[in-house]
C-alpha cells in the first residue's frame, strides 16, 4: 500500500511539474498600437537552456497610417541591456519573429517592449505604452 501511495504522489509531482513547464513556454496574445503603428501577435518565454531562455515575440508589425510617410518599429530590451529595434516598412506589414535575450545568463527573466512610429530626427517618435513582462 505504501508503494502504491508513493507511486501516486511521484506521478502527481511529475505531471504537475510538466504542466508548469508547459505553461511557461506557451504562447500568449500581445497587441499594442499607437498613432500610425500597430503590432499584433504573441509572445512566450523560451525554456531554460533553449534559445538562451529568451523573450520570443512573433507577429505582424504594420503601418497604421499610409499617408503620413513614416516608418514603424518594435523596440524591446531585456534585463539591464539597451533597446533593440525591429524595423518595419512604410505602407506595409512586416512579419516579426525575434528572440530577445541576455547572453550572460541561462534564462532571461525581465523584458520590456513597445511599438513606435518613427517620425524622423526633428520630431519625437510616438510610442505605445511600455509593456513590462516577468517570467
Amino acid at each position: 500500500m505504501r508503494k502504491l501511495a508513493t507511486a501516486v504522489v511521484a506521478a502527481g509531482l511529475f505531471f504537475g511539474g510538466m504542466g508548469v513547464a508547459m505553461a511557461d513556454s506557451s504562447w500568449h496574445e500581445l497587441k499594442m498600437s499607437t498613432t500610425g503603428a500597430a503590432f499584433s501577435g504573441g509572445y512566450k518565454w523560451e525554456p531554460k537552456l533553449q534559445n538562451h531562455g529568451g523573450f520570443h515575440v512573433q507577429g505582424y508589425l504594420s503601418d497604421g497610417d499610409h499617408a503620413d510617410g513614416h516608418n514603424t518599429y518594435l523596440r524591446a530590451k531585456v534585463e539591464g541591456y539597451g533597446w533593440n529595434r525591429v524595423k518595419g516598412a512604410q505602407r506595409k506589414t512586416v512579419t516579426v519573429d525575434k528572440i530577445f535575450f541576455d547572453g550572460a545568463v541561462l534564462q532571461t527573466n525581465h523584458a520590456e517592449i513597445q511599438v513606435c512610429r518613427d517620425r524622423g530626427s526633428l520630431r519625437p517618435d510616438n510610442c505605445s505604452g511600455l509593456r513590462k513582462f516577468r517570467r
